[in-house]
């Protein structure tokens, strides 16, 4: 007699968008739902997993009666939601921070409106998974997770259950769907049959998920009458209708040596790293403006007294983490749903610009600025908590007849230059950028007046083929429009080996919008031929060098901008691609050996072969090597919307427009004869910054200038009015540059307590000191190698600040399933915390 059990997870997986729009995912959710209520009436032993909190809030604001039977399920425990996350989201493209409120969002639903948590991660379709999810899933209140891609066929794995360990030493008891996450509403033999097959027969337990599933659906009669029959059968295992969370604690009961993986999750359907350039940079962007917004809605409720908008805030949130669904943030959904994807990621865009606004308006209203004749004030804020130097930008009405010159709120002039104006009219609108200097996480106030003439450069060195500063040293060749010299002068390393072709190539890409079986981009079809190379802007705070490209109908622009005090290239790309079934890719050869490619993933860094193969990332990639005579230097490409990479030998790509047929799935063909609609047609921008070094990218503040780049100062205009805020201040700083940090916003149970956020970037323990001057507070952590660390900070001094996990409640001084962790003493302004969980 077969001893085995098989757990048998009734479940439905719903896509909400992919070959369908999200009304019709809606009301999927409540069908399914409804089936599943219906057969645990019919079936007393049937129990339902469900993944996707977003789809209980569906159901509680479209059908408060089912709502209530779902409620009813839950309380006697035959309804049990796993995941912990708005959606399945895409598990590589998602900021960490959006991870963070995945679980914040739905582990506070779930509490407030049940009274249980998800305790198992489940994320059973997405392609391909970061290597922070442990730690982000333990500090969310799960210790478990489920998963299917990639297959055993694209990565081996030390068994169908292990213990994945993320940087920081967290650890999840995690297990790979050996078959499908999904049935047919049929008879399950197939099913089961296809499990054990695949599966070692050694093993006492194995989980096997059925229902009808992607379009929902759930469980069938047909399904469950199959498990009683099947249970019955003699030869095969014991078939009991059961949940992740029964066979995980059976896996810990039982003692077992259980193996360990380290490291990410990889790979499959690479394509979905470029597709669809659109929805990547409205996530961005979102990302990045909900980020700020939050900062100085913070500070401007503590300084100005006006209220935090949370209730914005959440609603803005929830649609981007609605947005990140595999489906859509992937790039594989059809055509009309990123019309929605777009007014969806606009909506949250808006709320975080209108509460950004408000808070920064209502601080600068406040600033002492006495009237001065033909004079403007100008206000810069900095989202960063160290002092930003930077060129910033603005347009005003004033002095049509005249240049403009500037001082500081001590009376020191500033550089400042007048550009070209984003309105095409006659005369009076203008547009400067200025030579800003402003301290951490704060804002300085400067004064312009008119000038007769713009001082000529004396730090920028520039022309048609030369850019240069006291930094670096940029050369082009004007026959490729390619760089032949990209110089760190301070340290003397030269990081281009004379080469200037192979930038801008394009590559056949004939696979479906996923990137099915694909792991390398490298079939060459052609390259970008310059058509121009020319200096257009040159002043005493930047010069520009614009180099315009073409390849048969497509065009490519590309201004490289070098500052007066930068220690980088930042370059403005301007694409009008009009290829269909190809790829563009920017490539960035350097002159180095034995090289070693870095690349950011949410919350952290990874290091992954040279081969070519691509890969994601976020805001940065690095390689760092050998040069000629044996110095260690590197280049860092930092970028503000593009997440597939490559790196072969020492040359960095990235991917920048991928345009395959929407929604393309093989083995289906495409039809001659057919009209298709192909992705990433048209005009798109981005920008990217080159960032050479000495030594390795943790020299080059390669995280702070990424950073950077995505979160840029902010220009204001004022007027003249009386005040009690000084013309410059700080409100907050971070002492350690290996400390980033990423949050700081209104605390969620909305009492006035403030949440600050940090991680370590570098991946050593370090300690850090986070200054609020606002509150006249301090917090020392200990961090430990790439941990996440997260800190309540009451406004009342009496109240102690208190070390919490990401969904803000404090943390505990063991965890279940976990190795102990000393506990964390805390006393009123300074918490004394320990290294992050160890192995």
């Amino acid at each position: 007699m077969d001893q085995r059990v098989l757990h048998m997870i009734g479940n439905s997986h719903i896509d909400p968008v992919w070959l369908w729009q999200w009304p019709e995912g809606y009301q999927e959710v409540r069908a399914t739902f409804q089936s599943a209520v219906d057969r645990m009436t019919e079936y007393p032993e049937f129990v339902f997993t469900m993944d996707g909190v977003v789809y209980l809030a569906w159901v509680e604001e479209s059908d408060p009666e089912l709502f209530e039977r779902i409620s009813e399920r839950i309380a006697e425990g035959r309804w049990q939601v796993a995941g912990g996350w708005w959606v399945e989201p895409d598990c590589n493209l998602p900021g960490g921070e959006s991870f963070a409120r995945h679980g914040l969002y739905s582990q506070r639903y779930l509490r407030e409106k049940f009274g249980v948590m998800a305790t198992t991660g489940c994320n059973v379709d997405p392609f391909g998974h970061n290597a922070s999810i442990p730690q982000i899933l333990r500090k969310s209140g799960m210790d478990s997770y489920i998963f299917m891609r990639p297959g055993p066929h694209e990565m081996t794995l030390p068994g169908p259950y292990f213990w994945w360990e993320s940087a920081d030493g967290s650890r999840v008891l995690t297990y790979r769907i050996p078959h499908e996450y999904c049935s047919s509403s049929q008879d399950l033999g197939y099913q089961v049959d296809k499990s054990l097959a695949q599966l070692p027969p050694d093993l006492p337990e194995l989980m096997v998920f059925y229902g009808v599933g992607n379009h929902g659906g759930g469980p069938t009669k047909a399904n469950l009458d199959s498990i009683r029959r099947l249970d019955a059968v003699d030869g095969l295992p014991s078939m009991k209708c059961s949940w992740p969370r029964t066979y995980f604690d059976g896996l810990v009961e039982r003692g077992e040596d259980i193996p360990v993986h380290t490291g990410e999750l990889q790979h499959h359907a690479v394509g979905c790293y470029s597709a669809h350039s659109g929805v990547k940079r409205w996530n961005r962007q979102s990302e990045n403006l909900l980020a700020r917004a939050e900062k100085w809605s913070a500070i401007a409720s503590v300084v100005a007294g006006i209220p935090y908008p949370l209730a914005d805030f959440d609603a803005a949130w929830k649609l981007v983490l609605f947005n990140q669904s595999h489906d859509t943030l992937g790039g594989c959904s059809i055509e009309p749903a990123y019309e929605d994807s777009r007014d969806q990621y606009g909506h949250a865009k808006s709320l975080a610009n209108n509460a950004f606004n408000h808070a920064v308006q209502s601080l600068s209203r406040r600033i002492d600025i006495p009237a001065e004749p033909e004079m403007t004030p100008l206000v810069v804020f900095n989202p960063h908590p160290w002092p930003l130097r930077t060129g910033v930008e603005f347009e005003f009405g004033g002095f049509p007849a005249f240049d403009a010159k500037a001082v500081d709120d001590d009376g020191e002039p500033v550089a400042v230059q007048r550009i070209r104006s984003s309105a095409t009219v006659q005369g009076w609108r203008r547009k400067l950028v200025l030579d800003a200097d402003v301290p951490p996480m704060g804002y300085r106030t400067y004064r312009i007046y008119p000038a007769k003439e713009t001082p000529a450069s004396t730090l920028v060195r520039a022309e048609d083929s030369v850019l240069e500063n006291e930094f670096l040293a940029v050369e082009f060749d004007r026959a490729t429009g390619w760089l032949t010299s990209l110089r760190d002068k301070v340290s003397d390393v030269e990081l281009i080996n004379g080469n200037s072709t192979g930038h801008a190539v394009v590559i056949e890409d004939l696979s479906d919008t996923w990137g099915h079986r694909v792991r390398s981009y490298d079939k060459v079809a052609g390259e970008f031929a310059v058509d121009s190379v020319r200096l257009v802007e040159n002043g005493p705070v930047r010069a520009i060098v614009r180099v315009r490209s073409t390849y048969n109908n497509s065009t490519l622009v590309e201004e490289f901008v070098l500052g007066a005090h930068e220690r980088h290239v930042e370059v403005r790309v301007t694409l009008d691609w009009q290829e269909k079934q190809r790829m563009l890719k920017l490539r960035f050869p350097t002159a180095l050996s034995e090289a070693k490619a870095t690349f950011e993933i949410p919350y952290g860094h990874i290091e992954r072969p040279t081969d070519g193969s691509e890969e994601a990332a976020q805001s940065w990639v690095d390689v760092s090597g050998t040069l000629p005579g044996g110095r260690t230097a590197g280049l860092s490409v930092l970028n503000d919307g593009k997440y597939g990479h490559d790196v072969r030998d020492s040359d960095i790509g990235i991917t920048v427009a991928r345009s395959p047929v929407y929604a393309w799935h093989e083995p289906k063909e495409l039809e001659p004869e057919e009209f298709y609609s192909y992705l990433d047609q048209g005009i798109q921008q981005f920008t990217y910054r080159l960032v050479p070094h000495a030594g390795d990218w943790r020299k080059a503040e390669t995280v702070r200038s990424a950073a950077e780049l995505n979160q840029r100062a902010f220009t204001l205009l004022e007027s003249y009015h009386e005040g009690d805020l000084p013309q410059r201040q700080s409100f907050l700083a971070v002492d350690n540059e290996a400390v980033l940090l990423t949050v700081l916003k209104g605390a969620q149970d909305d009492d006035g307590d403030l949440v600050v956020r940090a991680y370590e970037t570098t991946r050593q323990e370090v300690e850090a000191t986070i200054e609020l001057p606002l509150l006249n507070r301090m917090v020392h952590g200990r961090f430990g190698p790439s941990e996440i660390k997260t800190f309540r900070v009451p406004r009342d001094p009496e109240q102690p600040i208190v070390e919490t996990d990401l969904l803000e409640y404090p943390v505990p001084a063991t965890e279940p399933h976990a190795p102990e962790q000393p506990p964390h003493a805390t006393h009123a302004g300074v918490v004394e915390s320990a290294s992050g969980p160890q192995p």
